[in-house]
């Protein structure tokens, strides 16, 4: 065989070999950048799980509306329970959320706050005396 036909088959058998030892390498890039990718979307994904941004924001709305209401006076029994109600949900969504243990201790301090609040709201009008008896209510406080 001449000199120069070997050359060529010496190189097209190496670059063939080139060409087959690159695709391992292209798999293991794609894999790896599957996995970043991956780790990205899960990174992602928890850091929307724990963002607790919006549950403060309605607990704020909440208790500026409870403080509204009590302000205001009047019968205000059915929508402080309703707003208790939400007060009690947005502190179970933040406990659900908590990343640590001391958040979730902070949750179940708020949500025993919450019922002791509860306790306190019959159907009165806001403004009487301990003492006295609401006739709408049916007596008691």
């Amino acid at each position: 065989m001449p000199a120069r036909r070997r050359a060529a088959c010496s190189s097209a058998s190496s670059s063939a070999g080139r060409r087959r030892s690159t695709r391992p390498a292209r798999r293991s890039r794609s894999r790896a950048r599957r996995s970043q990718e991956r780790a990205l979307n899960e990174a992602a994904a928890y850091a929307i799980r724990i963002d607790v941004a919006e549950e403060l924001a309605r607990l704020r709305s909440h208790l500026d509306e409870i403080a509204r209401l009590l302000a205001k006076g009047g019968e205000v029994g059915k929508r402080l329970e309703f707003l208790i109600q939400e007060l009690l949900r947005e502190a179970n969504t933040l406990g659900s959320k908590s990343p640590s243990i001391e958040m979730t201790a902070i949750s179940v301090d708020m949500k025993v706050a919450i019922e002791q609040l509860r306790e306190q709201v019959p159907e009165r009008r806001v403004g009487e005396h301990a003492g006295r008896e609401n006739p709408a209510s049916g007596g008691g406080l």
